[in-house]
């Protein structure tokens, strides 16, 4: 039994906190063993998935509960399909601060070497990839300092998310087996690592060495971070040459219903359930739906249309490649500004 120090005692004199009971010490015991218990089912996983033993001898011991992480999981908002989706606007000044743009132009002139190539080579333009950038670290500047693998250990073991959280637990171990330095695995509480914020199975599938080094450090090589997400955005299906989408002017006279889209989603209802059915821009044109800027698509393009403020508000038509923005973070709120975002630093 761990003896009690002077200073601990001390404290409890001198500031009434009290000493756990014997119950409280049984149930806290009763808990670590359990969660070393589920350690072991997931080491047998591991191997199973080839992680080698002396990788999971170096991790698994030194993994402890993270009560911290729990309670950020559980505060999350739940999304009920019935409460009432905010206004875009507030958000839209919040995201997309004078600062921020001023932020990714300089990055965007940073890498812009960089971009050129990655652009040459997969078609995902270097303003798009800065705003991602932008949106997800502030362009580096904050990535986290979670402790990935107990993070991941302590969500799979709590068991509400399992599903999900326990595959990233049996992927950052594969990752360490690789030889990612266990050191460098700092990231969310929730996994997301680096400076594209990649969970540890993206980065399995779609991590991409842009320095030249045999390494894809997202970490610390905005090189290998700008490589990786324009990897990303070609593994979703991003469409060359195609924009994500533009601000247009909507008629007032417009029937909605007769554009309301008829597909059923499968994923994300509260955002696909928003766009209307897919037209050409010519098709939009002809409804009177016309750009409120100087931009133009082609038009044979298709678009969605979506109005996030409602009628006689700020409207967008929106192209295939908003829906591999969404693929990054399903969220309308998020498409948008990164969208947006990268239109500002590209002007």
């Amino acid at each position: 039994m761990r003896i009690m120090t002077a200073i601990a005692c001390s404290a409890i004199a001198l500031f009434g906190i009290s000493a756990a009971t014997p119950m409280e010490n049984a149930k806290a015991q009763s808990s670590t063993a359990s969660f070393e218990s589920y350690l072991q089912e997931v080491r047998q996983k591991a191997l199973q998935k080839g992680v080698r033993a002396q990788t999971l001898d170096q991790v698994l011991p030194g993994l402890t509960y993270n009560p911290r992480v729990i309670q950020l999981d559980q505060s999350q908002p739940g999304g009920s399909t019935n409460s009432a989706i905010p206004p875009f606007a507030p958000y839209q000044r919040r995201h997309i601060t004078p600062e921020r743009i001023a932020s990714g132009k300089a990055a965007y002139r940073r890498l812009i070497a960089k971009l050129i190539d990655v652009e040459r080579e997969t078609g995902v333009p270097g303003p798009i990839i800065m705003a991602i950038y932008g949106k997800e670290t502030n362009y580096g500047s904050y990535m986290g300092d979670f402790d990935i693998p107990r993070s991941l250990a302590t969500l799979a073991y709590e068991g509400r998310r399992r599903s999900l959280f326990e595959p990233e637990l049996l992927a950052v171990l594969k990752l360490i087996d690789q030889g990612v330095p266990q050191s460098a695995l700092k990231g969310s509480w929730a996994g997301a690592m680096g400076m594209p914020q990649f969970l540890p199975s993206v980065y399995l599938r779609l991590a991409k060495d842009g320095s030249g080094d045999g390494y894809a450090d997202i970490w610390n090589s905005e090189y290998d971070a700008v490589a990786s997400i324009a990897n990303y955005f070609v593994n979703s299906g991003w469409r060359r040459g195609e924009p994500w989408g533009i601000a247009v002017n909507v008629p007032s006279s417009l029937d909605r219903s007769s554009i309301e889209s008829k597909i059923i989603p499968t994923r994300c209802p509260r955002v696909f359930n928003r766009h209307s059915q897919w037209k050409t821009m010519a098709e939009w044109q002809r409804l009177g739906v016309v750009p409120a800027t100087g931009m133009r698509l082609d038009e044979s393009v298709m678009a969605t249309l979506l109005e996030p403020d409602g009628r006689g508000n700020r409207a967008y038509l929106l192209t295939g490649n908003y829906r591999v923005i969404l693929d990054y973070n399903c969220s309308n709120f998020y498409g948008l500004a990164v969208g947006l975002l990268a239109d500002e630093i590209r002007s």
